[in-house]
């Protein structure tokens, strides 16, 4: 039996969730999510919890029975507390600003990088190097945060880039240049 896919999904007060044959709907107090689940798996409605059961034991459902589960409990999450992901931009002259919904990036190049949220996405500027990207969608917010992270690829080596916040950045040493006593 997958471990995660046993478990069973607690849903808080305030979130209501409707199951109509393969798609589930949930809402919550920050919005509603939708999506189509495996035509195997089944969901189960028991008081304020969803158990997710699987038909048989064959490869193909032990690997949707864990997915379908991990799916559905960030649906619940999503509307309920919801997701974000900060990013740090590291440089000289390096920042961003808030231009309505949009953020403006100045990166080095020779024009700033306007970034545009996709449906359903805020982006927040904290300071002039911090950026908070936060939804209801776990993917979506990940994915917007890859976008404006691959705008600027981290230099490795001098550390400069846009990376996650509290991500390590290992920086190789540079050319070691002439050797001192050779001749």
């Amino acid at each position: 039996m997958s471990r995660i896919g046993k478990m069973p999904i607690s849903i808080p007060s305030g979130v209501t969730t409707t199951i109509k044959g393969d798609a589930i709907t949930v809402k919550g107090p920050r919005g509603e999510l939708t999506r189509t689940l495996p035509p195997d798996m089944s969901v189960k409605l028991e008081g304020d919890t969803l158990i997710v059961n699987r038909p048989d034991d064959s490869k193909k459902h032990r690997a949707f029975h864990g997915l379908t589960r991990s799916l559905l409990a960030n649906m619940v999450q999503g509307v309920s507390k919801g997701f974000e992901k900060n990013l740090e931009i590291v440089g000289v002259g390096f920042r961003a600003e808030k231009t309505g919904n949009n953020i403006t990036l100045r990166l080095g190049f020779s024009h700033p990088v306007e970034v545009k949220p996709l449906p359903g996405i805020t982006l927040a500027v904290e300071g002039t190097n911090k950026i908070k990207v936060s939804g209801v969608n776990k993917e979506t917010v990940g994915e917007m945060a890859a976008e404006i992270r691959d705008l600027r690829i981290r230099d490795i080596y001098k550390g400069k880039g846009i990376r996650y916040a509290g991500e390590k950045v290992h920086l190789k040493p540079g050319k070691a240049g002439k050797a001192v006593g050779r001749t």
